[in-house]
């Protein structure tokens, strides 16, 4: 009966799919929606930009090891994200009417950055779909005993298809009703176990003090990590395609901002579920988390749930991954297809050419990330990976670019590739500090003095 309703659901994600796609008459319904979601559809989508395989099966199996101080990169680090994305930046990108992030380098910087912009853009997504195909691999691994690359096959498949005929659309909509299903999902598990175990205190109680620290002790390196945890999500996935066309697809400026803020508040106290669900189970059933910590949650609920628990679990489950998984295969592709092959082909698509160009974009990124799923298994650094590549590469040009008049091609140029290549060295010759925080800085430094020489130059000094 768990299996058949693990199918039934995953077929009628995809007819949603189907007839959403009636929707899509160009290229801007696709990656866009028409630029027409109203507040309750766009903070759907927007809650529903992380709340996948690295909240429920990453973050819960973190805070099983460190306790909360072990998950500020998310879900707090997440939620900082679309705060911040409400406040300094939906409004400004809203009324530049673009259709992909990249299109703003182009705006602001010019064709050859929107070029190096693309590069940094797209490639770290790979790693972040894969995320999500290894949780609903291990899905199926733990319910029907399917190998895990097998489940990872099928999973790519199915959200594929429906990504692929729907896009933005068939995003929105199936986001809308999967974020029910995760809120109903969650929310009735965690009371259910709570019960069992003799209420939230009880739960609470059997809880050494230092899982609930929160705060960096009074050293150096130790608030250098934090601050670096706390950017990895929340500085590092603003200049991302996700946000930023989940956030542009609403109706409105201020619907874009009341939906980034909204699904914020969602996305910490959502979130907080898996949490409290994992100290559950440590509390219920500690024999379970022998092993995979990562299957920790779905083998408990398995074992030790009633059948219809175990499809409202499920259910939710897939409905958090799958709705994660889709918009993050679009989004690479949009960038693929609008801020690389356009400019390198240098001709002019019709509509309706572009509009299959980006199709076909989406099976090439979805086949790329279903390799690399196959290979890798560790959700949370699969995730953490992509959101690091971003942060040290775009984000500085991109809120200079916003924030900063004398912003400049040249040092967004260096702050690009420079941030970049200081990463890769401090990841290389490991120093035991976080990587990203000199990488944060030299990019910021390279935009600030590239820009300054510049417009020396270009005076005549």
């Amino acid at each position: 009966m768990l299996l058949f309703s693990i199918i039934s659901y995953l077929v009628v994600t995809v007819l949603v799919g189907v007839w959403a796609s009636k929707r899509v008459k160009t290229a801007g319904d696709f990656m866009l929606a028409g630029r027409g979601l109203p507040l309750l559809l766009s903070s759907a989508a927007l809650f529903a930009t992380w709340f996948g395989s690295e909240t429920v099966f990453g973050a819960s199996s973190e805070f099983l090891k460190g306790g909360l101080y072990g998950v500020i990169e998310d879900p707090f680090g997440a939620a900082l994200c679309l705060l911040l994305f409400g406040m300094f930046f939906a409004r400004r990108l809203y009324g530049m009417n673009l259709l992909t992030l990249g299109d703003y380098f182009k705006v602001r910087y010019g064709n050859k950055i929107e070029l190096v912009a693309a590069v940094f853009l797209a490639p770290p997504y790979v790693g972040y779909i894969a995320a999500q195909l290894v949780a609903m691999g291990l899905i199926l691994n733990v319910v029907i005993g399917l190998a895990v690359w097998q489940g990872v096959v099928i999973s790519a498949v199915v959200v594929t298809l429906y990504t692929f005929v729907g896009g933005m659309w068939a995003i929105s909509i199936t986001d809308f009703i999967q974020s029910i299903i995760i809120i109903v999902g969650l929310l009735v598990l965690a009371i259910i176990l709570s019960d069992k175990a003799g209420g939230v205190g009880v739960v609470l109680a059997g809880v050494p003090r230092e899982n609930f620290r929160f705060f960096p002790a009074a050293d150096a390196k130790e608030i250098l990590t934090y601050i670096a945890s706390w950017a990895v999500l929340g500085l590092g996935s603003i200049p991302s395609q996700d946000v930023f066309q989940r956030a542009m697809s609403s109706r409105s400026a201020n619907t874009a901002v009341w939906s980034s803020y909204i699904a914020a508040v969602l996305y910490l106290t959502i979130a907080m579920l898996p949490l409290f669900i994992s100290l559950c189970i440590k509390h219920l059933y500690p024999e379970d988390l022998f092993g995979d910590a990562q299957l920790a949650l779905p083998n408990m609920v398995l074992i030790h749930t009633a059948l219809p628990i175990q499809i409202l679990f499920f259910g939710s489950l897939l409905s958090a991954i799958m709705s994660t998984t889709s918009s993050a295969i679009l989004a690479p592709a949009a960038i693929f297809s609008e801020n690389l092959l356009k400019p390198l082909i240098g001709s002019k698509f019709t509509d309706d050419q572009f509009l299959v160009v980006t199709r076909i974009s989406v099976l090439i990124f979805s086949i790329v990330a279903t390799v690399m799923a196959c290979l890798r298994s560790n959700i949370y650094e699969l995730v953490r990976e992509s959101s690091i590549l971003s942060l040290v590469s775009l984000f500085v040009p991109l809120a200079m670019g916003i924030y900063w008049k004398r912003a400049n091609s040249v040092g967004a140029f260096f702050s690009m590739v420079l941030g970049m290549l200081t990463w890769i060295i401090f990841e290389v010759y490991d120093t035991g500090w976080p990587s990203l925080i000199p990488a944060t800085l030299v990019s910021l430094f390279a935009m600030i003095i590239g820009s300054l020489v510049r417009e020396k130059r270009v005076n005549g000094g």
